[in-house]
């Protein structure tokens, strides 16, 4: 996440210069081999060791030899060496190979590398079968070379019979309208929208309040120090000032449309509804504190939450005790996970009392002291300062009585193993972090949330501020509760990400997506319902009432709507039933028979 974020920044420095030294690559003419019968090369990767350390290559190779129309087989060091690259490439034209099978590694690393092989040859990249001999074969059976050598035969044999079935596939491509939609005008969205804008793309913040600055507006500093009212201050009159970030205030997305490059998102405020044609979509909804009703607040005046001590320190001026209680309404049935933020808040704000007021009595009761990285080290000042912390466990919690115009706490301490209590100025509860309502997003552009409404990643470390669906980005609390240098740095990732695709002008999409056949379709409309990209819609035919169609750029080729046709109308291209068929009955056959 950081390096997409300094790849953001380093973009913004670059935009005046971008593309000026872009040099596209030309591929040779593909031939057409429709029609052809199918002459497929095998290629047995050694990987090093990896695999013809533990499996008899050349034995594979050989009975590669033999399967149903495979015309050329050898064995290779090393299959994605750049070397051996350039001659696959002589070896497809000089024996006219038209299908391709490669025993190597994973197609999660390497499939690209050799799809663009079979290109630089003059094949249509999908004529391209590849078998993990390596991951789902010698790495499992390395204690077993026999056995790893025949499964390796039957991986082999399922792949050429696939391959003698595969179909040349246009490739797909979309225009990009090099617009940016943020929803959400806190930190996150606010620094997302300026890094798209600052890179030359224009950018409309979409904010259902009638401020911007979201939930940074009630906090006064970073763990560090830093001011951050200043930094709002500043955040926001950049955005304000900018020719290229529109602001819509008082407003929320109330439709949205569209695929990757190609969205529309319908938006409504008190004046009316607006169409916002974009490119890529950052969502950066936010969270709030949890409210609660536990420890009296909303009942004693005295009760407090969150920032109302820090934002009103004239409270404290005739106090003499404070209680800080984290972790209320958090990590429970109601809220399982940690927030992050609230111990280091609630520590900050306790050194900042004993700074001013030293002889003031502070406690912070707490499940677990949570104040990640080098937060720690404001736990150790707080202790030195004379913070004194009391755990509790969430069986037998703190509890809080009026006493007047104060306020009684009782908690037992297990290391004196004894209830103490504690007769406070003002109890301060620290609540979870929870989303904003996130269900009317995620619905709109068929993004997922987690058990806790949260946004959920495509992946957490490979795709970390990306959504499955191909232009849709998350960043800040609508992702996961964190400090504001992370949200920060999120944004800025999410804007990076974002910049890829506003980059080009047109952009390559996968064309393995379902294809359907409308002569058989009866517009059950049982596919649009359960795909969860929205790429089926039901299309109005004249006279024969809807029928299904597929929208390729929004399609993740997942197969959903193909296995649940009762119709059977549905394929998926590069992978039809009777190719996936044909690998099935493959596999029965005995390598050893």
């Amino acid at each position: 996440m950081e390096a997409s974020a300094a790849a953001c920044c380093a973009g913004s420095g670059l935009a005046s210069a971008r593309g000026s030294l872009i040099k596209t690559k030309e591929f040779p003419p593909e031939s057409d081999v429709c029609g052809n019968s199918p002459r497929i090369g095998v290629f047995v990767c050694n990987c090093g060791t990896n695999i013809g350390g533990f499996a008899d290559v050349p034995a594979i190779t050989e009975y590669a030899k033999t399967l149903p129309n495979v015309v050329y087989a050898q064995e290779n060091l090393f299959s994605c060496s750049q070397d051996t690259q350039d001659k696959l490439v002589e070896i497809i034209k000089e024996k006219n190979l038209n299908r391709i099978v490669v025993a190597a590694c994973t197609p999660r690393t390497h499939e690209p590398l050799f799809q663009e092989t079979l290109s630089n040859a003059g094949l249509n990249p999908y004529l391209f079968e590849m078998s993990n001999i390596r991951n789902q074969c010698t790495w499992v059976h390395s204690d077993n070379k026999e056995k790893a050598t025949d499964k390796a035969k039957d991986l082999v044999r399922m792949a050429v019979s696939r391959a003698s079935l595969l179909e040349p596939i246009p490739r797909l491509s979309v225009d990009v309208l090099k617009h940016g939609l943020v929803i959400g005008g806190g930190v996150a969205g606010l620094t997302a929208a300026l890094s798209l804008a600052n890179q030359g793309f224009p950018a409309t913040i979409v904010e259902q309040t009638d401020h911007l600055g979201g939930a940074a507006r009630e906090i006064v500093k970073t763990a560090k120090g830093e001011d951050i009212r200043r930094f709002l201050a500043d955040i926001v009159g950049q955005v304000e000032k900018h020719p290229d970030i529109k602001v819509l205030l008082n407003s929320e997305v109330s439709g949205a449309s569209g695929f990757v490059g190609n969205f529309e998102t319908q938006v409504t405020s008190e004046t009316g509804s607006q169409s916002v044609k974009h490119g890529v979509t950052i969502i950066a909804t936010g969270g709030h504190a949890a409210d609660t009703g536990e420890y009296l607040y909303g009942k004693h005046p005295r009760v407090t939450m969150w920032h109302t001590l820090e934002n009103a320190p004239e409270k404290l001026a005739d106090a003499d005790t404070v209680v800080f209680i984290q972790c209320v309404g958090s990590r429970d049935d109601s809220h399982p996970y940690c927030s992050k933020v609230c111990c280091t808040s609630s520590v900050m704000q306790a050194i900042a009392i004993k700074e001013k007021h030293p002889d003031m009595n502070v406690f912070i009761l707490y499940r677990d002291i949570r104040t990640y990285g080098e937060r720690e080290l404001l736990y150790k000042e707080a202790r030195e300062k004379g913070v004194i912390f009391v755990r509790y466990s969430l069986d037998n919690k703190p509890v809080v009585s009026p006493d007047g115009d104060k306020l009684n706490v009782k908690v037992f301490d297990p290391i004196l193993q004894r209830t103490l209590l504690i007769t406070a100025d003002y109890v301060n509860l620290a609540t979870a972090i929870e989303p904003a309502d996130n269900s009317r997003i995620a619905e709109y552009y068929k993004v997922p949330l987690n058990a806790e409404k949260f946004f959920m990643e495509a992946h957490a470390k490979l795709r970390p501020v990306e959504f499955a669906s191909d232009g849709l980005f998350i960043c800040g609390l609508a992702h996961y509760p964190k400090p504001l240098e992370e949200s920060i740095a999120q944004a800025m990732a999410a804007a990076g990400r974002a910049a890829t695709v506003l980059a080009k002008a047109t952009i390559d999409i996968s064309p393995m997506v379902s294809q359907v056949n409308t002569d058989h379709c009866i517009g059950c409309g049982l596919c649009a319902e359960i795909c969860p990209f929205g790429a089926i819609i039901l299309e109005e035919v004249a006279g024969k009432g809807y029928r299904a169609k597929n929208i390729p750029a929004s399609c993740k080729g997942c197969g959903l709507c193909a296995s649940s046709c009762p119709q059977k109308t549905i394929d998926m291209l590069h992978f039809r039933n009777q190719q996936i068929e044909a690998t099935i009955s493959a596999a029965a056959i005995s390598a050893a028979a």
